[in-house]
């Protein structure tokens, strides 16, 4: 594995989806074609250690800090999980997004998505398919936008109970991304399929 710090440029799109679709209430999604668009170059030497700008729906709300925009906030979670404790230096990252905040399109979904995948190209993880959809859905929770937005098409999604055993030290949602950024971070738990909730989840893309 080359240095993570050594200077590339990526980018990483993830699409809005809709959800909830006829009888398919937190089962079925579809990924659409409107872009959350991630743009990342890790420098060979800057003045600022990070730098983060953001153009489209919600710029003048969204922070643009690592430690509170959700976007690297979950990279930074991603990364903790797998033994690195911050992101690579000095790094450069503009955001757009044409995603309607609140509409029913999966914005913060698109987000939690591209995080995942900026924290895994980031780390160098290598994370499977599957595997990038556990971390996802430790954040989200419903597993019908991020899924769809993950895995592209049509998407079935569905929830099974897991051991308590395979819950234990697992926090809630609305707490895990402050705990991301303390030394004792948890992974998803290792199950046959993706983690929701106290469930497993089984994802077709159609």
């Amino acid at each position: 594995m080359s240095s993570l710090n050594t200077p590339r440029k990526f980018q990483i799109r993830s699409p809005c989806s809709t959800a909830n679709i006829g009888p398919g209430f937190d089962v079925l999604g579809i990924s659409l074609s409107l872009y959350l668009t991630i743009d990342v170059e890790i420098l060979k030497e800057s003045e600022q250690d990070f730098e983060m700008t953001y153009s489209g729906e919600g710029s003048k709300d969204v922070p643009l800090t690592p430690e509170q925009n959700l976007i690297t906030k979950t990279a930074l979670y991603v990364l903790s999980a797998n033994g690195i404790s911050q992101l690579p230096k000095p790094l450069k990252i503009h955001v757009d997004n044409p995603i309607p905040l609140g509409r029913g399109l999966g914005s913060s979904g698109a987000a939690v998505v591209g995080g995942v995948l900026l924290g895994n190209a980031l780390g160098q993880l290598g994370l499977s398919r599957d595997r990038l959809l556990d971390y996802c859905l430790m954040i989200e929770r419903h597993p019908d936008n991020v899924a769809a937005a993950l895995m592209g098409g049509f998407v079935a999604s569905y929830l099974r109970e897991l051991d308590p055993s395979a819950m234990q030290g697992v926090p809630a949602s609305e707490s895990l991304l402050d705990i991301a950024l303390s030394q004792q971070v948890p992974q998803p738990p290792v199950v046959p399929s993706c983690y929701c909730q106290g469930k497993s989840c089984s994802s077709y893309t159609i």
